[in-house]
């Protein structure tokens, strides 16, 4: 484009001069910061359900959480959410706020954060009264994304909010609401979240479709992806989002994360075979069994049909299964097709110390050692 303009017009004025180099320069910078990102540069965070052993307690599946929460905060990972899942028996993760509280008393420094509170299960004052008193009490460390989705079947959903029928429009107006009670009060506020008011916790939105990305584009808050179980709008939604951003009192530029599961061991072979816990509990979620996670396999020929197989691996379209050096190439090949901000990372292993030294290794992969 630089080299036609040279070619067609010529330049007389040494301000014409100036100007190409201006353009010269913006482009090169723009350039720098989407096309040569590198995942020392990118941030590294984690998305936890609390899964179920088939062999475990519930008790064990939510310690479990805080040992990992303490191992993340050990190596440097930059936040650590919970999701909020119901009725689903290989899930500890529902009662997000409570568990929160929990790990938040025994860490010092990580993020913590929803990914995310299901905002059709909840009352909007309700979630701004509990994160605003989880953020009085850990100040400067709780985030709150939320979701549009439920996060279970009809049937659960109305048993956890008798008599409400949610619209079409009630989702963004719920989250002005939640967004309004976190600020200082305004002159004749009728309802006032306490403890919430002053505590301006950051929120995010959370989506796997182009609904909820324009939303937080227009509203200009950051924004995650749901690619670790529903990619295939993720460049879409990225794009709608970022093409349509709002400089907001939140942020003054687009902010993404996308979700990414995991499983990195020792070798590939390894990392493989551990993953079959994964796929089987993919696999119980496509015909309606249990979700507890259930011990690896050496091969899942004959557990499931090919269409079943076809399913769980457009489910883990985005994972990255491998040694250090495969997961770096895979996340690096991610990093440049999507650009993000930040990877979110989910990781369904049986065992829970390879599980630990998965994250351990991962985080291997970041710094390139």
């Amino acid at each position: 484009m630089v080299l036609f303009y040279f070619r067609k017009k010529s330049i007389s004025k040494k301000n014409d001069i100036h100007w190409l180099l201006y353009i010269v320069l913006f482009r090169y910078n723009v350039f720098r910061e989407y096309r040569m990102r590198s995942l020392q540069d990118t941030k590294f965070s984690i998305l936890e359900l609390a899964p179920i052993r088939d062999d475990k307690t519930i008790e064990f599946s939510l310690r479990h959480a805080l040992e990992l929460a303490q191992h993340a905060e050990k190596l440097g990972y930059d936040r650590f959410w919970l999701a909020e899942h119901h009725n689903m028996d290989g899930i500890a993760s529902s009662a997000t706020a409570v568990l929160l509280g929990f790990i938040a008393a025994h860490t010092q420094r990580i993020r913590l954060g929803s990914g995310g509170i299901m905002l059709p299960n909840h009352a909007p004052l309700v979630v701004a009264e509990q994160f605003g008193t989880l953020a009085t009490l850990y100040p400067d460390r709780i985030e709150l994304g939320l979701g549009r989705a439920p996060g279970t079947d009809q049937v659960t959903m109305r048993a956890l909010r008798r008599g409400h029928q949610e619209t079409e429009d009630q989702f963004p107006r719920d989250v002005v609401e939640i967004l309004q009670y976190f600020k200082t009060p305004q002159v004749g506020q009728k309802i006032i979240a306490t403890p919430g008011q002053n505590t301006h916790v950051p929120v995010w939105l959370l989506g796997s479709s182009l609904f909820s990305a324009q939303l937080a584009a227009k509203l200009g808050l950051p924004y995650s992806f749901a690619s670790h179980f529903a990619p295939r709008m993720l460049g879409q939604a990225i794009e709608l989002y970022r093409e349509n951003f709002e400089p907001s009192e939140y942020l003054d530029k687009p902010y993404v994360s996308m979700g990414v599961p995991v499983v990195v061991a020792n070798t590939d072979e390894e990392a493989q075979f551990l993953a079959t816990s994964a796929y089987q509990r993919v696999l119980g979620l496509i015909r309606g069994e249990s979700l507890k996670l259930k011990p690896p396999v050496t091969s899942m020929q004959g557990l499931w049909n090919t269409a079943e197989q076809l399913s769980v691996e457009n489910f883990y379209t985005m994972a990255q299964i491998g040694s250090v050096e495969t997961v770096r190439s895979g996340l690096q090949k991610l990093l440049d097709t999507y650009e993000v901000d930040e990877f979110i990372f989910t990781c369904d292993v049986y065992d829970t110390a390879k599980r630990l030294d998965s994250f351990t290794q991962l985080m291997q992969v970041k710094s390139g050692n």
